[in-house]
């Protein structure tokens, strides 16, 4: 409790530099991060005269390897608002967030991404932003070929056929390349009823539902060409959200971001809970992105109390209103919840409390995550065979938690 007490009281003697890095969640110099940051930095500094902070923002491409570079030339920053923190805290690097921040701020965190913060059962990741995925359909599309949005795996395999038939180009966008390839993969496997992880936290990725569903994929969408000219294992997301944009997918597994891309390209758009075998998926995947603080310069008190105005309510509800992300906080989604000028989000937030995450606080994720990237493509393709491909992930995800 002392040490809560005094990372949280005060700013010290002196003037202190916080070093934040940050991840760009703008698509233009128009509405990039950097903004937000000087905006809500210059507030902070107003209020707090002994702290500054200098914040650098990077593309999501550099953001990850820019941290890892500093804290390997041992050079933390003071905080980093990155994908992914376990590393740094199995490595003993970071400050607990109960040694940063006000307890009144720490439990205003979602329940389910405090506990996807943590350790060991200690939080050191605090989630800064977090989405959800839906099913997002062409309506146009779907009106010209005289379908509703699908609610089974059947139904959706009907509407891709009468998709295909009335010359959509790609009836269902299964993006299973480099990119995001883990992300499709898991909102699949969380559709068919499993995921990666079973309830203790182990991976289960060849699971018996599992490569069921991998073989759905491959032998009732992909074989049938109803996934488009492109294959899965070569299609990246940003290429599959931007064919949606332009009016040439008739659906496919979306967040809330797809929802200004569609607007500004004039497609009218739906929404619907992801299909599973017999009805909607029982869970969606939800993602969070995570502020973490290094110990290296001793900067705790500062830091904290820079974090708990980061994490004020307004705050978490301007950054998430601009980058149509969803609150991380309760206090925020409640506020959201209930103004109109927010509806567009409400099926997304309706869904985060029953979403799953990734399994971020293992420190195996990372590099089991690069190897589906890698891999998982070919489960689908012409010669691929599911089974053996998610096998040998999961060989490879049980080596390195072993070694964990």
């Amino acid at each position: 409790m002392a040490a809560t007490l005094t990372a949280c009281g005060g700013t010290g003697s002196g003037d202190v530099t916080l070093k934040l890095v940050a991840a760009d969640y703008g698509d233009s110099a128009a509405n990039s991060s950097q903004k937000y940051w000087d905006q809500l930095t210059a507030a902070f500094e107003k209020d707090n005269p002994g702290i500054k902070v200098d914040v650098d923002v990077y593309s999501w491409n550099d953001v990850d390897a820019k941290v890892k570079d500093m804290v390997d030339a041992g050079k933390a920053p003071d905080m980093a608002q990155i994908g992914a923190y376990a590393d740094y805290a199995a490595a003993d690097k970071l400050y607990p967030v109960g040694d940063l921040l006000d307890v009144p701020t720490q439990a205003d965190f979602l329940s389910q991404l405090s506990d996807a913060g943590k350790v060991d059962n200690t939080q050191y990741g605090m989630p800064f932003a977090s989405s959800t995925r839906l099913l997002f359909y062409n309506k146009k599309l779907f009106r010209d070929a005289g379908i509703s949005a699908p609610t089974t795996w059947a139904e959706l395999e009907a509407d891709a056929k009468a998709l295909k038939a009335d010359g959509v180009k790609i009836p269902y966008a299964l993006p299973l390349g480099s990119e995001e390839a883990q992300a499709e993969t898991m909102i699949w496997m969380l559709s068919g009823g499993d995921g990666y992880t079973d309830d203790v936290g182990s991976y289960t990725i060849d699971s018996k539902q599992n490569v069921e569903t991998f073989d759905w994929l491959k032998n009732d969408l992909v074989a049938k060409g109803l996934t488009g000219p492109t294959a899965p294992s070569r299609l990246n997301r940003a290429d599959a959200f931007a064919a949606f944009a332009k009016g040439e997918v008739g659906m496919l597994n979306g967040h809330p971001t797809l929802m200004q891309m569609a607007h500004k390209k004039g497609v009218d758009y739906g929404t619907v809970e992801l299909p599973g075998p017999n009805g909607p998926a029982r869970s969606t995947m939800g993602v969070a992105d995570w502020m973490m603080a290094f110990k290296q310069n001793g900067h705790g008190k500062e830091i904290g109390t820079f974090l708990n105005y980061v994490y004020s309510e307004q705050n978490v509800l301007d950054f998430s209103r601009e980058y149509d992300l969803l609150p991380v906080t309760t206090s925020a989604s409640e506020t959201m919840s209930a103004a109109p000028e927010d509806k567009k989000l409400w099926p997304f937030l309706q869904s985060l409390s029953s979403s799953e995450l990734y399994p971020v606080g293992k420190t195996s994720w990372a590099g089991v995550s690069v190897e589906i990237k890698k891999q998982i493509g070919a489960a689908v393709s012409g010669n691929g065979s599911p089974g053996a491909v998610l096998g040998r992930i999961q060989n490879q995800a049980a080596a390195a938690e072993a070694a964990e």
